[in-house]
C-alpha cells in the first residue's frame, strides 16, 4: 500500500536538485540508498508521511552516517506518532551512548506522546531503561514529572535508580516530595550516596517551599 503524504507544502529547497520522482514508495527505497545524502534527503522528505515511521526507525538502529541519523532522528521527533516513539525507545537498548542520548533529547521534546508510556518505561525489567527514563523526565515539561519521581522512590529496588530520582528532585522538586525523599533515605541506609543526594534533595525542596 503506498505511503500517503500529510497535507502541507513539501520541503524541498531551491538551491538543490532532485534527481528522482518524490513520493512515499520511492523515498522508502532511497532510504538504503548507499549515498549517503540521497539517505539524508529521503528522511527528511519522508517527514511528510506518518506511516514511514517503522521504516524510518529502523534505518536508524543501522545508520552509520551522522547527518543522516541526525535527520531521521528529527523526523521522528516531527511525525510523534506511536511507532515513532516506539522506534526512539528502541534506540535505548543500543550500545551506541550516543544514538541513546540524542533518542532520549528527541522524547524530551515529547510530553504529551511520552506520557503514556512513562509508567511502562519506570516498571521495564531493565534498570539501565529505568534510568533512562529519570533522565527523560529530566527535560520533560510534565505535570506528573515529581509524581513519577516519588513514585520512583518508593518503590523501584535499584539504588542507582533512586539515586538518579534523588538528583533531579534537588532540582525540580517540591515539599511533596520529602516524604518519599526520606523514605528512600531510610530504604538505602547503608549507601553513603543515597545519604548525600537524599539529604541535598531534601534541603532543595524545603528551599522552593519557603515565602
Amino acid at each position: 500500500m503506498a505511503l500517503i503524504r500529510k497535507q502541507g507544502e513539501a520541503r524541498t529547497p531551491r538551491q538543490e536538485q532532485r534527481q528522482r520522482e518524490r513520493n512515499g514508495d520511492t523515498l522508502l527505497l532511497q532510504l538504503q540508498d548507499p549515498n549517503p545524502l540521497a539517505r539524508r534527503w529521503a528522511a527528511r522528505d519522508l517527514v511528510d508521511y506518518p506511516a514511514a515511521a517503522s521504516a524510518l526507525a529502523a534505518r536508524l538502529l543501522q545508520e552509520a552516517d551522522l547527518s543522516v541519523r541526525e535527520v531521521i532522528l528529527t523526523s521522528l521527533t516531527l511525525i510523534g506518532s506511536p511507532a515513532a516513539i516506539q522506534g526512539l525507545l528502541d534506540c535505548l537498548r543500543s550500545e551506541d551512548a550516543c544514538l541513546r542520548n540524542e533518542a532520549i533529547a528527541c522524547m524530551q521534546q515529547l510530553p504529551a506522546e511520552v506520557a503514556p508510556i512513562m509508567q511502562q518505561l519506570l516498571h521495564s525489567d531493565d534498570a539501565d531503561l529505568r534510568i533512562f527514563a529519570v533522565n527523560i523526565l529530566a527535560a520533560l515539561c510534565h505535570p506528573q514529572v515529581e509524581n513519577w519521581l516519588i513514585q520512583v522512590l518508593q518503590e523501584d529496588p535499584h539504588v542507582n535508580v533512586c539515586a538518579a530520582a534523588l538528583d533531579l528532585l534537588a532540582e525540580v522538586g517540591t515539599p511533596a516530595a520529602a516524604a518519599a525523599i526520606r523514605l528512600a533515605k531510610g530504604r538505602f541506609a547503608a549507601q553513603p550516596y543515597i545519604q548525600f543526594a537524599a539529604d541535598l534533595a531534601l534541603a532543595r525542596v524545603a528551599e522552593s517551599g519557603a515565602p
